[in-house]
């Protein structure tokens, strides 16, 4: 993802790659010991580096800067995270819930994506305030496309 900041002058934009995996294993030292971490609906945040952490398909996600937290292995979340499992979603709400959730963003609006309702996630929100000592926001992005499958 690339964004554009501002410069001091307002006649210049300074572009930045934000490129943030998820769902990985990598070799670090953590208390003092080389291990193999595994990140599994998180990322890294080490101190500095840039992060993206999505909400739900019909919420704000942010970019973040690391604040480097060593007790939680300089990782914070990878997005909202679900509040209910992918079937329970496809059985309680329907396509006519998904396309009233999603009403503000150009979307796909089919049976095919009611899994990823917005309801079937954790409040951005509250995700956010949990982690205010493993990343600091940059941004917020206001949800406008989503791209699912």
């Amino acid at each position: 993802m690339r964004f554009a900041r501002s410069s001091p002058s307002r006649s210049e934009s300074q572009l930045i790659a934000v490129d943030c995996h998820h769902n990985y294993v990598e070799r670090g030292t953590y208390f003092g010991e080389d291990i193999l971490l595994t990140r599994k609906g998180a990322v890294s945040a080490q101190k500095g580096q840039m992060g993206i952490i999505p909400g739900s398909m019909g919420a704000k996600s942010f970019i973040v800067r690391g604040l480097g937290n060593e007790e939680a292995f300089c990782s914070c979340s990878h997005g909202a995270g679900r509040v209910m499992s992918r079937t329970k979603a496809k059985a309680v709400f329907t396509v006519e819930d998904q396309v009233r959730a999603t009403a503000h963003v150009e979307c796909r609006k089919d049976e095919a994506v009611i899994d990823e309702i917005p309801m079937a996630y954790k409040d951005i929100d509250a995700v956010m305030a949990a982690q205010r000592d493993l990343v600091e926001v940059v941004h917020t992005l206001r949800q406008v496309v989503c791209v699912k499958g």
